[in-house]
């Protein structure tokens, strides 16, 4: 399939982390990845190909080398799955002026005015206790039903000269009905059972949903130049590394471990059991160096020293409107190629040594590398490359394809730089000296 059109897919069948991951355990089972169970014994061989998914929203996949990676290292790519919405509270029923309304709560640094006037819909997994215990179904309405609407300029004309300030805790509710709205728990229920499920509403027990965009990722533009949609910040990365797995493992076996690492939580600052700065992570990559031939006490430190990991995760791009927001000389385009981000206060983790690596993988795959450094007077975010090179201990490039609209429901990146990535990606994976 076209990488642009299969980017598009990836984004429709994603609308929370949970469900993310479900389509990459798809992906990658199509290309002989199994599943293995963090509580099992482990028993690896080269050129086995295994998953492990931590609490639905995060899933590290890999295949191991040919060699131990005491003596060829680990090739890895760490992206992230969650992006800024607005998440369901545990108490989610509203009823205000004859309206049925949920709270929700802002999750991560969402640009919340872009989310009024949007045909939202709830996705995300619900916790069921049965006979079998508790169990953690997803779920995805797929059809508009919620909205925030916009107070009309007759009765807010202020907002001319001083501009749109939002309170998020009580004008941010999004609308669900009319008076006597079914509560959110009865619409589950409806909705699981329309699915197959056999479910009562007592036995709903909790649910982490959130709400997202029902308008499909789109190619846009004079000549198709703009991939528009929703979290291509960060699932337009996690796309390209799982892609570049399943392309590098069908071209065959690899020296060194190689893998992806697709964290939940990263917009939230990664401090979680399934985030970057978790242990999942270290722990596999504990399990696969000590189940080695000449695996040891030193196995691991051996692996890491030969070790680089890339952690991708979307690039500010140059706005056209707001270009004195960028640093001269540092200013990427949509549509020019993988972008290099760098930060002397190691917001990102790429150095001379990492950042060189990636760019000598941009030349052989025929791309011209960009670069990113904010400006001193502004901020840039951070990723999960400093969390993971000080967690893991590993050497890390932080990098990125452009894009516009970072956080907000709708952004906007390059269709021209989704397979570059993917080749950079794969040459990475497919490199056994790097």
């Amino acid at each position: 399939m076209d990488p642009v059109a299969d980017l598009l897919l990836y984004l429709d069948r994603s609308p929370t982390p949970y469900h993310a991951v479900a389509e990459s355990v798809r992906r990658l089972e199509a290309a002989g990845f199994q599943s293995l169970d963090a509580v099992e014994s482990w028993s690896l061989a080269a050129g086995d190909r295994r998953y492990v998914v931590r609490d639905d929203g995060s899933l590290v996949a890999f295949e191991v080398g040919l060699q131990s990676p005491a003596e060829a290292g680990f090739r890895w790519i760490g992206a992230h799955t969650d992006s800024p919405n607005l998440r369901i509270k545990p108490q989610p029923d509203e009823e205000a002026h004859g309206y049925g309304q949920l709270r929700v709560e802002t999750y991560g640094g969402v640009l919340l005015h872009t989310w009024f006037d949007r045909d939202l819909s709830l996705a995300g997994r619900v916790a069921v206790r049965g006979e079998h215990g508790l169990q953690t179904p997803l779920v995805d309405f797929g059809r508009p039903l919620l909205r925030v609407p916009n107070l009309a300029i007759h009765l807010q004309p202020e907002i001319r000269n001083d501009g749109l300030k939002l309170n998020p805790q009580s004008q941010a509710v999004p609308v669900l009905g009319l008076e006597d709205t079914p509560p959110l728990v009865e619409l589950l229920v409806q909705e699981l059972r329309a699915g197959g499920a056999e479910v009562r509403a007592e036995e709903i027990v909790g649910f982490d949903l959130m709400a997202y965009d029902t308008q499909p990722a789109a190619v846009a533009g004079a000549r198709g130049e703009f991939v528009q949609a929703a979290r291509l910040d960060n699932l337009a990365s996690s796309h390209a590394a799982v892609t570049a797995l399943c392309r590098a493992v069908a071209a065959g076996p690899a020296r060194a471990t190689r893998g992806v690492a697709l964290y939940d939580h990263e917009e939230v600052g990664s401090r979680s059991t399934s985030g970057a700065g978790g242990p999942l992570l270290v722990e596999i990559l504990e399990r696969v160096a000590a189940g080695a031939k000449d695996g040891g006490t030193d196995a691991l430190p051996r692996a890491l020293a030969r070790s680089l990991l890339v952690s991708a995760d979307m690039a500010h791009a140059v706005h056209p409107n707001f270009s004195d927001k960028h640093e001269p000389g540092h200013t990427p385009v949509i549509g020019r190629g993988p972008v290099i981000k760098q930060n002397a206060n190691q917001s990102y983790a790429s150095n001379a040594r990492t950042a060189g690596a990636f760019a000598e993988l941009c030349e052989r795959a025929g791309a011209t590398p960009q670069y990113f450094v904010a400006r001193n007077d502004m901020g840039c975010g951070s990723t999960i490359g400093p969390i993971t090179a000080a967690r893991v201990g590993i050497p890390t490039v932080d990098v990125g394809n452009p894009m516009l609209s970072m956080h907000s429901c709708r952004e906007m990146a390059g269709s021209a730089d989704v397979e570059p990535m993917i080749d950079v990606f794969r040459l990475f994976f497919e490199d056994a000296s790097a």
